[in-house]
């Protein structure tokens, strides 16, 4: 792949949480989130998307939001359960970012905030329309996404090199 191939990445924040007796790791959806984690994956679906790769942290209601959005996809990409993507910073997002193999096209990655919103708004050198103050406004809530697209290799990723090109929230 050269340095002009064009690329995107979605970054999907889990569904909403519940809040028992576990380790924060372990925390499940909570009624709410089985509901939005189907539909923000019927939104990227009729988005077009089709992964060439999902990143997805190993905690439980990040896998449990995957495993509910995927089913709405048209094919189901290759899932990598990222340890790295639990509590990481900005810094170390960017670095599992620069580390997506080179045949990667688009790329689902499927995390927590603060993370999640720092880094697309990190990225988004550009904006396309209002999709940046709507993500600001509404604070990237659970189950939202936003869509960065950049051209280059994943190499590249670094603050300001995308454009963000849309944002999508269940209940905005």
């Amino acid at each position: 792949m050269s340095v002009d191939t064009p690329r995107r990445i979605v970054l999907l924040r889990h569904a909403k949480a519940d809040w028992p007796q576990v380790s924060d790791h372990d925390r499940p959806l909570a009624e709410r989130g089985r509901k939005d984690a189907p539909v923000a994956g019927r939104r990227l679906a009729e988005a077009g998307f089709a992964f060439d790769l999902a990143l997805c942290s190993t905690a439980v209601r990040t896998r449990e939001t995957w495993k509910l959005a995927v089913q709405e996809l048209p094919q189901r990409p290759r899932t990598v359960y990222e340890d790295r993507l639990y509590e990481a910073s900005l810094g170390e997002l960017i670095a599992v970012l620069n580390e997506t193999p080179e045949d990667v096209n688009d790329l689902v990655m499927i995390g927590h905030n603060p993370g999640t919103h720092a880094l697309a708004d990190a990225l988004a050198g550009e904006v396309e329309g209002d999709a940046l103050a709507r993500m600001n406004r509404a604070g990237f809530p659970t189950a939202a996404f936003a869509v960065v697209s950049f051209t280059g290799t994943w190499k590249s990723v670094e603050h300001g090199v995308g454009k963000l090109v849309s944002f999508w929230a269940p209940h905005e």
